[in-house]
């Protein structure tokens, strides 16, 4: 049996011209730069999409509804806590919102931040959770 693993996360968006602008904004760089109708963003091991809502919702059965966006969150797992505070800076300045002003918390430093079109980021630096020198959460 293969390894359990999210392999794609499609955000929906309204916009998808401002939602690759600020994206590309926080540093990320579309894999396939001329694609107008879906851009992917490859980030780590995972794959980040950015499409239309009303084109997903119609892909997943669902045109018509319009659910709020929550229970999911993405997060950015950081190794200091000086970059935390920076994310958000940059977050802020490409179009996002702050829901949530870092600050101490019993696990870490964090806080979070909004997209253009809502959907939530925690930017954290939780020393009891290990990254490789790559940034990611080594779990185990």
């Amino acid at each position: 049996m293969p390894i359990p693993r999210i392999c794609l996360l499609t955000l929906g968006v309204a916009d998808l011209a401002r939602s690759r602008a600020f994206y590309e904004a926080l540093g990320w760089k579309p894999a396939y730069p001329d694609c107008d109708k879906i851009v992917f963003f490859q980030v780590g091991e995972l794959a980040v999409a950015l499409y239309p809502r009303d084109e997903l919702l119609q892909d997943c059965g669902m045109a018509g509804a319009s659910p709020a966006p929550g229970g999911i969150t993405l997060a950015h797992n950081v190794a200091e806590r000086a970059m935390v505070d920076a994310l958000m800076a940059e977050a802020v300045a490409a179009g996002g919102t702050v829901l949530d002003a870092p600050r101490d918390k019993p696990w870490g430093y964090t806080g979070y931040f909004a997209d253009p079109d809502g959907h939530p980021w925690e930017v954290a630096h939780v020393p009891s959770l290990k990254l490789d020198e790559a940034g990611r959460i080594v779990l185990g």
